[in-house]
């Protein structure tokens, strides 16, 4: 077997060669195509909220409007603040870095 005079793989080698990469190609198909082993994202759920990592709650306001207005707010002195919907309602959230700046813009609000 082997290569012929001319550098060209044989027959079987070709044929051989084929069948791995259709091999490899249903296996990559069937991974990606599987149930329940999804590579999208899945819709996020609404969690405590000490259960953002770092973050801190600085706002707790009745209504996603309320929030997103001192999201806002926070954002355009320039901390970077997150918007969370919470178990508890919607909160807003910012490193702890930023709590005592970030409490003091939305009392003076």
């Amino acid at each position: 077997m082997g290569l012929t005079g001319g550098g060209v793989p044989g027959p079987l080698v070709g044929l051989l060669l084929s069948l791995v990469m259709l091999g490899l190609l249903v296996l990559a198909l069937r991974w990606t195509f599987a149930k329940g082993h999804s590579v999208v994202a899945r819709k996020p759920r609404a969690g405590r909220a000490d259960e953002y990592g770092l973050l801190v709650v600085v706002s707790e306001p009745d209504t996603f409007v309320e929030a997103e207005v001192d999201r806002q707010r926070l954002a355009a002195a320039g901390l970077r603040a997150t918007l969370a919907p919470t178990t508890d309602g919607p909160r807003v959230l910012v490193f702890p870095e930023d709590e005592r700046t970030a409490r003091a813009l939305l009392r003076a609000a």
